[in-house]
Protein backbone atom coordinates (compact mmCIF):
# COMPACT_ATOMS: atom_id res chain seq x y z
CA UNK A 1 0.00 0.00 0.00
CA UNK A 2 1.43 3.34 -1.03
CA UNK A 3 1.54 6.37 1.17
CA UNK A 4 3.93 9.11 2.12
CA UNK A 5 4.36 12.61 0.85
CA UNK A 6 3.03 12.94 -2.70
CA UNK A 7 3.84 16.19 -4.44
CA UNK A 8 0.71 16.29 -6.63
CA UNK A 9 -2.48 14.22 -6.73
CA UNK A 10 -4.88 14.23 -9.68
CA UNK A 11 -8.46 13.44 -8.69
CA UNK A 12 -10.42 12.09 -11.64
CA UNK A 13 -14.11 12.83 -11.05
CA UNK A 14 -15.83 15.83 -9.46
CA UNK A 15 -18.67 13.89 -7.86
CA UNK A 16 -19.17 13.43 -4.15
CA UNK A 17 -16.25 11.00 -3.73
CA UNK A 18 -13.83 13.09 -5.78
CA UNK A 19 -14.53 16.45 -4.17
CA UNK A 20 -14.48 14.87 -0.70
CA UNK A 21 -11.08 13.32 -1.39
CA UNK A 22 -9.80 16.64 -2.74
CA UNK A 23 -10.87 18.53 0.39
CA UNK A 24 -9.26 16.04 2.76
CA UNK A 25 -6.09 15.97 0.64
CA UNK A 26 -5.86 19.76 0.74
CA UNK A 27 -6.45 19.75 4.49
CA UNK A 28 -3.44 17.44 4.65
CA UNK A 29 -1.42 19.98 2.67
CA UNK A 30 -1.21 17.99 -0.57
CA UNK A 31 -1.45 19.69 -3.98
CA UNK A 32 -4.56 18.59 -5.87
CA UNK A 33 -6.03 18.94 -9.34
CA UNK A 34 -9.60 17.75 -9.95
CA UNK A 35 -10.37 16.71 -13.53
CA UNK A 36 -13.87 16.08 -14.87
CA UNK A 37 -15.49 16.49 -18.26
CA UNK A 38 -18.49 18.10 -16.51
CA UNK A 39 -18.62 21.00 -14.08
CA UNK A 40 -19.03 20.00 -10.41
CA UNK A 41 -22.69 19.47 -9.54
CA UNK A 42 -23.73 19.31 -13.20
CA UNK A 43 -27.07 17.67 -13.98
CA UNK A 44 -25.14 15.34 -16.29
CA UNK A 45 -23.33 13.83 -13.31
CA UNK A 46 -24.51 10.91 -11.19
CA UNK A 47 -24.03 12.80 -7.91
CA UNK A 48 -26.63 15.32 -9.06
CA UNK A 49 -29.59 12.99 -9.31
CA UNK A 50 -29.68 10.79 -6.22
CA UNK A 51 -32.50 10.73 -3.66
CA UNK A 52 -30.45 12.92 -1.34
CA UNK A 53 -30.71 10.66 1.73
CA UNK A 54 -27.75 9.96 4.01
CA UNK A 55 -28.91 6.38 4.38
CA UNK A 56 -26.68 5.14 7.18
CA UNK A 57 -28.83 2.01 7.49
CA UNK A 58 -28.29 0.98 3.84
CA UNK A 59 -26.50 -2.26 4.60
CA UNK A 60 -28.74 -4.70 2.69
CA UNK A 61 -27.70 -5.41 -0.92
CA UNK A 62 -30.30 -6.00 -3.61
CA UNK A 63 -28.98 -9.53 -4.15
CA UNK A 64 -30.86 -11.13 -1.27
CA UNK A 65 -31.61 -14.87 -1.12
CA UNK A 66 -34.39 -15.85 -3.49
CA UNK A 67 -33.66 -13.11 -6.01
CA UNK A 68 -32.74 -15.61 -8.77
CA UNK A 69 -36.20 -17.15 -8.68
CA UNK A 70 -37.95 -13.78 -8.38
CA UNK A 71 -36.04 -11.93 -11.14
CA UNK A 72 -38.00 -13.18 -14.20
CA UNK A 73 -41.30 -12.27 -12.56
CA UNK A 74 -39.94 -8.83 -11.61
CA UNK A 75 -38.87 -8.12 -15.18
CA UNK A 76 -42.20 -9.19 -16.65
CA UNK A 77 -44.35 -7.37 -14.09
CA UNK A 78 -45.25 -3.90 -15.49
CA UNK A 79 -45.89 -2.69 -11.92
CA UNK A 80 -42.43 -3.61 -10.61
CA UNK A 81 -39.72 -0.90 -10.92
CA UNK A 82 -37.17 -3.08 -12.70
CA UNK A 83 -36.72 -2.60 -16.43
CA UNK A 84 -34.47 -4.08 -19.10
CA UNK A 85 -33.80 -2.97 -22.65
CA UNK A 86 -33.85 -6.46 -24.11
CA UNK A 87 -31.44 -5.56 -26.90
CA UNK A 88 -28.86 -4.91 -24.19
CA UNK A 89 -29.22 -8.38 -22.62
CA UNK A 90 -26.36 -10.10 -24.53
CA UNK A 91 -23.89 -7.47 -23.28
CA UNK A 92 -25.38 -7.49 -19.78
CA UNK A 93 -25.40 -11.28 -19.32
CA UNK A 94 -21.79 -11.88 -18.12
CA UNK A 95 -22.16 -9.20 -15.44
CA UNK A 96 -25.66 -10.36 -14.54
CA UNK A 97 -24.53 -13.95 -13.94
CA UNK A 98 -21.80 -12.72 -11.58
CA UNK A 99 -24.30 -10.40 -9.86
CA UNK A 100 -26.85 -13.16 -9.30
CA UNK A 101 -24.17 -15.51 -7.96
CA UNK A 102 -24.20 -13.40 -4.78
CA UNK A 103 -27.94 -13.88 -4.21
CA UNK A 104 -27.58 -16.29 -1.31
CA UNK A 105 -27.47 -15.98 2.46
CA UNK A 106 -23.71 -16.36 2.91
CA UNK A 107 -22.82 -13.76 0.29
CA UNK A 108 -25.57 -11.36 1.34
CA UNK A 109 -24.30 -11.37 4.92
CA UNK A 110 -20.72 -10.88 3.72
CA UNK A 111 -21.67 -7.94 1.51
CA UNK A 112 -23.77 -6.41 4.28
CA UNK A 113 -20.79 -6.66 6.63
CA UNK A 114 -18.78 -4.76 4.01
CA UNK A 115 -21.37 -2.03 3.54
CA UNK A 116 -21.87 -1.25 7.23
CA UNK A 117 -18.43 0.24 8.02
CA UNK A 118 -18.68 2.87 5.28
CA UNK A 119 -22.31 3.82 5.82
CA UNK A 120 -23.09 3.69 9.55
CA UNK A 121 -21.55 7.08 10.43
CA UNK A 122 -22.60 8.93 7.28
CA UNK A 123 -24.07 11.97 9.02
CA UNK A 124 -20.93 12.40 11.14
CA UNK A 125 -18.70 12.08 8.08
CA UNK A 126 -20.70 14.67 6.14
CA UNK A 127 -20.66 17.01 9.15
CA UNK A 128 -16.89 16.72 9.46
CA UNK A 129 -16.43 17.37 5.76
CA UNK A 130 -18.65 20.46 5.53
CA UNK A 131 -18.06 22.14 8.89
CA UNK A 132 -17.44 25.84 8.33
CA UNK A 133 -18.13 25.64 4.58
CA UNK A 134 -20.92 26.95 2.35
CA UNK A 135 -22.09 23.36 1.89
CA UNK A 136 -23.54 23.35 5.43
CA UNK A 137 -26.72 25.06 4.27
CA UNK A 138 -27.72 22.05 2.18
CA UNK A 139 -27.59 19.37 4.88
CA UNK A 140 -30.62 18.58 7.07
CA UNK A 141 -30.66 16.17 10.03
CA UNK A 142 -33.87 14.14 9.89
CA UNK A 143 -35.65 10.83 10.26
CA UNK A 144 -35.72 8.39 7.36
CA UNK A 145 -38.85 6.23 7.27
CA UNK A 146 -39.70 2.99 5.49
CA UNK A 147 -43.37 2.91 4.53
CA UNK A 148 -45.34 -0.35 4.30
CA UNK A 149 -48.99 -1.12 3.55
CA UNK A 150 -49.26 -3.15 6.76
CA UNK A 151 -47.42 -4.86 9.59
CA UNK A 152 -47.58 -8.08 7.60
CA UNK A 153 -45.72 -6.43 4.71
CA UNK A 154 -43.09 -5.18 7.17
CA UNK A 155 -42.70 -8.66 8.64
CA UNK A 156 -42.31 -10.10 5.13
CA UNK A 157 -39.23 -7.89 4.89
CA UNK A 158 -37.73 -9.52 8.01
CA UNK A 159 -34.48 -10.63 6.33
CA UNK A 160 -33.54 -7.07 5.35
CA UNK A 161 -34.36 -5.80 8.84
CA UNK A 162 -32.29 -8.60 10.35
CA UNK A 163 -29.29 -7.23 8.46
CA UNK A 164 -30.03 -3.69 9.58
CA UNK A 165 -30.44 -4.72 13.21
CA UNK A 166 -27.21 -6.69 13.04
CA UNK A 167 -25.53 -3.45 11.94
CA UNK A 168 -27.02 -1.63 14.93
CA UNK A 169 -30.11 -0.03 13.39
CA UNK A 170 -33.37 -0.50 15.29
CA UNK A 171 -36.46 1.28 13.90
CA UNK A 172 -39.30 2.92 15.76
CA UNK A 173 -42.48 1.20 14.60
CA UNK A 174 -45.63 3.27 13.98
CA UNK A 175 -48.93 1.70 12.99
CA UNK A 176 -52.52 2.55 12.07
CA UNK A 177 -53.85 6.07 12.54
CA UNK A 178 -50.57 7.15 14.16
CA UNK A 179 -49.05 6.87 10.69
CA UNK A 180 -51.20 9.80 9.52
CA UNK A 181 -50.20 11.80 12.61
CA UNK A 182 -46.56 11.26 11.72
CA UNK A 183 -47.02 11.90 7.99
CA UNK A 184 -50.48 13.33 7.12
CA UNK A 185 -50.02 13.17 3.35
CA UNK A 186 -49.59 9.42 3.01
CA UNK A 187 -52.25 7.31 1.33
CA UNK A 188 -54.67 5.51 3.66
CA UNK A 189 -53.45 2.29 2.03
CA UNK A 190 -50.09 2.78 3.76
CA UNK A 191 -50.50 1.92 7.42
CA UNK A 192 -47.11 0.98 8.86
CA UNK A 193 -43.85 2.91 9.33
CA UNK A 194 -40.40 1.79 10.36
CA UNK A 195 -38.72 5.06 11.30
CA UNK A 196 -34.95 5.39 11.43
CA UNK A 197 -33.85 8.31 13.59
CA UNK A 198 -30.50 10.14 13.38
CA UNK A 199 -30.29 10.16 9.61
CA UNK A 200 -30.25 13.13 7.25
CA UNK A 201 -30.63 14.38 3.71
CA UNK A 202 -29.26 16.94 1.27
CA UNK A 203 -31.73 19.55 -0.01
CA UNK A 204 -30.00 19.89 -3.37
CA UNK A 205 -27.29 17.31 -4.18
CA UNK A 206 -26.04 19.23 -7.23
CA UNK A 207 -25.58 22.47 -5.30
CA UNK A 208 -24.05 20.50 -2.43
CA UNK A 209 -21.35 18.98 -4.65
CA UNK A 210 -20.76 22.36 -6.33
CA UNK A 211 -20.28 23.99 -2.90
CA UNK A 212 -17.81 21.27 -1.90
CA UNK A 213 -15.87 21.77 -5.13
CA UNK A 214 -15.79 25.50 -4.39
CA UNK A 215 -14.44 24.75 -0.92
CA UNK A 216 -11.70 22.58 -2.45
CA UNK A 217 -10.76 25.52 -4.67
CA UNK A 218 -10.67 27.88 -1.68
CA UNK A 219 -8.27 25.44 -0.04
CA UNK A 220 -6.03 25.61 -3.12
CA UNK A 221 -7.21 22.77 -5.36
CA UNK A 222 -7.31 23.37 -9.10
CA UNK A 223 -10.26 22.23 -11.22
CA UNK A 224 -9.79 21.32 -14.88
CA UNK A 225 -12.74 20.58 -17.16
CA UNK A 226 -11.45 17.88 -19.51
CA UNK A 227 -11.81 14.20 -20.31
CA UNK A 228 -9.17 11.81 -19.00
CA UNK A 229 -7.84 9.54 -21.74
CA UNK A 230 -5.01 7.48 -20.23
CA UNK A 231 -2.23 7.14 -17.64
CA UNK A 232 1.50 7.33 -18.15
CA UNK A 233 3.44 4.88 -15.98
CA UNK A 234 7.14 4.54 -15.20
CA UNK A 235 8.24 1.27 -13.59
CA UNK A 236 4.59 0.54 -12.92
CA UNK A 237 3.93 3.87 -11.15
CA UNK A 238 1.78 6.69 -12.46
CA UNK A 239 3.68 9.81 -13.52
CA UNK A 240 1.02 11.70 -15.45
CA UNK A 241 -2.56 11.68 -16.65
CA UNK A 242 -3.42 12.29 -20.29
CA UNK A 243 -6.48 14.49 -20.81
CA UNK A 244 -8.24 16.16 -23.71
CA UNK A 245 -6.62 19.36 -22.42
CA UNK A 246 -3.08 17.97 -22.25
CA UNK A 247 -0.83 16.11 -19.80
CA UNK A 248 -1.03 16.54 -16.03
CA UNK A 249 2.06 15.43 -14.13
CA UNK A 250 1.38 13.70 -10.82
CA UNK A 251 2.65 10.98 -8.53
CA UNK A 252 -0.70 9.76 -7.21
CA UNK A 253 -4.23 9.60 -8.66
CA UNK A 254 -7.72 9.15 -7.25
CA UNK A 255 -10.01 7.41 -9.75
CA UNK A 256 -13.55 8.40 -8.77
CA UNK A 257 -15.59 8.84 -11.91
CA UNK A 258 -18.34 6.32 -11.25
CA UNK A 259 -19.23 3.82 -13.95
CA UNK A 260 -16.81 5.59 -16.32
CA UNK A 261 -13.97 4.43 -14.07
CA UNK A 262 -14.13 0.91 -15.52
CA UNK A 263 -12.43 1.65 -18.87
CA UNK A 264 -9.73 3.72 -17.14
CA UNK A 265 -9.07 0.95 -14.61
CA UNK A 266 -8.70 -1.47 -17.52
CA UNK A 267 -5.78 0.61 -18.81
CA UNK A 268 -4.02 -0.35 -15.55
CA UNK A 269 -4.73 -4.04 -16.11
CA UNK A 270 -7.74 -4.15 -13.80
CA UNK A 271 -10.90 -5.64 -15.29
CA UNK A 272 -13.89 -4.81 -13.11
CA UNK A 273 -17.35 -6.39 -13.57
CA UNK A 274 -19.09 -3.01 -13.47
CA UNK A 275 -22.43 -2.10 -15.04
CA UNK A 276 -24.53 1.02 -15.25
CA UNK A 277 -27.76 0.78 -13.31
CA UNK A 278 -29.86 3.45 -14.97
CA UNK A 279 -31.72 5.41 -12.30
CA UNK A 280 -34.59 7.87 -12.76
CA UNK A 281 -36.05 10.66 -10.69
CA UNK A 282 -38.95 13.08 -11.01
CA UNK A 283 -39.02 16.44 -9.27
CA UNK A 284 -42.51 17.77 -8.56
CA UNK A 285 -42.08 21.55 -8.43
CA UNK A 286 -43.89 23.74 -5.85
CA UNK A 287 -45.68 20.77 -4.27
CA UNK A 288 -48.57 20.73 -1.84
CA UNK A 289 -49.42 17.49 -0.04
CA UNK A 290 -45.82 16.20 -0.09
CA UNK A 291 -44.05 14.35 2.75
CA UNK A 292 -42.21 16.38 5.38
CA UNK A 293 -39.20 14.06 5.71
CA UNK A 294 -37.60 11.45 3.41
CA UNK A 295 -39.64 8.30 2.97
CA UNK A 296 -38.85 4.98 1.29
CA UNK A 297 -42.19 3.73 -0.02
CA UNK A 298 -41.53 0.00 -0.16
CA UNK A 299 -44.63 -0.84 -2.23
CA UNK A 300 -43.34 1.44 -4.98
CA UNK A 301 -39.60 0.97 -4.32
CA UNK A 302 -38.94 4.71 -4.47
CA UNK A 303 -37.69 7.40 -2.09
CA UNK A 304 -39.53 10.72 -1.80
CA UNK A 305 -37.40 13.58 -0.45
CA UNK A 306 -38.46 17.20 0.15
CA UNK A 307 -35.82 19.33 -1.57
CA UNK A 308 -35.21 22.96 -2.41
CA UNK A 309 -36.74 22.64 -5.87
CA UNK A 310 -39.65 20.42 -4.86
CA UNK A 311 -40.42 16.81 -4.03
CA UNK A 312 -37.81 14.54 -5.61
CA UNK A 313 -38.88 10.93 -6.09
CA UNK A 314 -36.20 8.47 -7.15
CA UNK A 315 -35.73 4.75 -7.27
CA UNK A 316 -36.52 3.05 -10.59
CA UNK A 317 -33.88 0.64 -11.97
CA UNK A 318 -33.23 -0.03 -15.65
CA UNK A 319 -30.48 -1.96 -17.38
CA UNK A 320 -29.79 -0.58 -20.82
CA UNK A 321 -26.24 0.74 -21.02
CA UNK A 322 -24.78 4.22 -21.15
CA UNK A 323 -25.88 5.31 -24.60
CA UNK A 324 -29.64 4.76 -24.87
CA UNK A 325 -31.95 7.72 -24.16
CA UNK A 326 -34.41 7.76 -21.27
CA UNK A 327 -37.30 5.29 -21.46
CA UNK A 328 -40.92 6.27 -20.97
CA UNK A 329 -42.11 3.23 -19.01
CA UNK A 330 -39.90 3.71 -15.90
CA UNK A 331 -41.01 7.33 -15.56
CA UNK A 332 -44.66 6.45 -16.09
CA UNK A 333 -44.49 3.80 -13.36
CA UNK A 334 -42.65 6.09 -10.96
CA UNK A 335 -45.21 8.86 -11.51
CA UNK A 336 -48.10 6.48 -10.93
CA UNK A 337 -46.60 5.05 -7.73
CA UNK A 338 -45.91 8.53 -6.37
CA UNK A 339 -49.47 9.72 -6.95
CA UNK A 340 -50.86 6.53 -5.42
CA UNK A 341 -48.72 7.05 -2.31
CA UNK A 342 -49.43 10.79 -1.96
CA UNK A 343 -53.01 11.18 -3.26
CA UNK A 344 -53.26 14.84 -2.21
CA UNK A 345 -50.09 15.85 -4.04
CA UNK A 346 -50.44 18.88 -6.30
CA UNK A 347 -47.61 20.68 -8.10
CA UNK A 348 -46.90 23.29 -10.76
CA UNK A 349 -44.83 21.10 -13.06
CA UNK A 350 -42.53 18.09 -13.08
CA UNK A 351 -38.99 17.50 -14.32
CA UNK A 352 -37.44 14.10 -14.99
CA UNK A 353 -33.83 12.91 -14.97
CA UNK A 354 -31.83 9.82 -15.93
CA UNK A 355 -28.43 8.97 -14.45
CA UNK A 356 -26.03 6.04 -14.15
CA UNK A 357 -25.31 4.29 -10.86
CA UNK A 358 -22.00 2.37 -10.93
CA UNK A 359 -22.89 -1.23 -10.01
CA UNK A 360 -20.08 -3.72 -9.28
CA UNK A 361 -21.20 -7.33 -9.49
CA UNK A 362 -20.78 -7.78 -5.72
CA UNK A 363 -22.44 -4.47 -4.70
CA UNK A 364 -19.32 -3.27 -2.83
CA UNK A 365 -17.29 -0.22 -3.88
CA UNK A 366 -13.66 -0.36 -4.92
CA UNK A 367 -11.49 1.56 -2.44
CA UNK A 368 -7.71 1.31 -2.48
CA UNK A 369 -4.61 1.27 -4.64
CA UNK A 370 -4.69 -0.49 -7.98
CA UNK A 371 -1.74 -2.88 -8.35
CA UNK A 372 0.85 -0.62 -6.71
CA UNK A 373 0.39 1.94 -9.48
CA UNK A 374 -0.21 4.98 -7.30
CA UNK A 375 -3.74 5.11 -8.71
CA UNK A 376 -6.34 4.74 -5.97
CA UNK A 377 -9.84 3.49 -6.79
CA UNK A 378 -12.83 5.22 -5.22
CA UNK A 379 -15.80 4.11 -7.30
CA UNK A 380 -18.57 1.55 -7.60
CA UNK A 381 -20.78 2.72 -4.73
CA UNK A 382 -24.01 1.51 -6.36
CA UNK A 383 -26.86 2.84 -4.14
CA UNK A 384 -24.68 4.40 -1.42
CA UNK A 385 -22.70 7.05 -3.32
CA UNK A 386 -23.91 10.11 -1.43
CA UNK A 387 -24.12 8.21 1.84
CA UNK A 388 -20.55 6.86 1.77
CA UNK A 389 -18.87 9.43 -0.49
CA UNK A 390 -17.32 11.66 2.21
CA UNK A 391 -15.98 8.71 4.18
CA UNK A 392 -14.55 7.13 1.04
CA UNK A 393 -12.84 10.42 0.16
CA UNK A 394 -11.41 10.67 3.66
CA UNK A 395 -10.10 7.09 3.51
CA UNK A 396 -8.44 7.72 0.15
CA UNK A 397 -6.81 10.91 1.38
CA UNK A 398 -5.53 9.01 4.41
CA UNK A 399 -4.11 6.20 2.29
CA UNK A 400 -2.34 8.65 0.02
CA UNK A 401 -0.89 10.71 2.87
CA UNK A 402 0.22 7.64 4.79
CA UNK A 403 -2.25 7.84 7.68
CA UNK A 404 -3.08 4.64 9.52
CA UNK A 405 -6.64 3.52 8.79
CA UNK A 406 -8.97 2.24 11.53
CA UNK A 407 -11.08 0.25 9.07
CA UNK A 408 -10.46 -3.10 7.40
CA UNK A 409 -10.41 -2.28 3.69
CA UNK A 410 -10.07 -5.84 2.40
CA UNK A 411 -13.75 -6.00 1.39
CA UNK A 412 -13.16 -3.11 -1.05
CA UNK A 413 -9.86 -4.33 -2.51
CA UNK A 414 -9.85 -3.28 -6.20
CA UNK A 415 -8.03 -6.52 -7.11
CA UNK A 416 -10.63 -8.83 -5.53
CA UNK A 417 -12.08 -9.71 -8.92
Amino acid sequence: MSGGNPSHVVVIGAGIVGVSAAIWLRRAGIDVTIVDRETPGSSAATSYGNAGVLASCSVAPVTAPGMILKSPKMLLDPNFPLFLRWSYLPKLTPWLLKYLSHANDKETRRISSGLAPITFDSTDQHAALIKGTEAEEWLVNSDYSFVYPSRAAFEDDHYTWMLRRKAGFEPELIEGEEVREFEPNLSKDLNFLAVMHDHGYVRDPGSYVAALASEAQKLGAKIVQAEVKDFTLSDGRVTSVSTSDGELSCDQVVLATGVWSGPLAKKLGLSVPLETERGYHIVFRSPEGAPRTPLMVTSGKFVGTPMKDGLRCAGVVEFGGLEAPASKAPLELLRRKVLESFPNLTFEKEESWLGHRPAPSDSLPLIGEIKGSGVFAGFGHHHIGLTAGPKTGRILAGLISGQRQNIDLSAYDPSRF
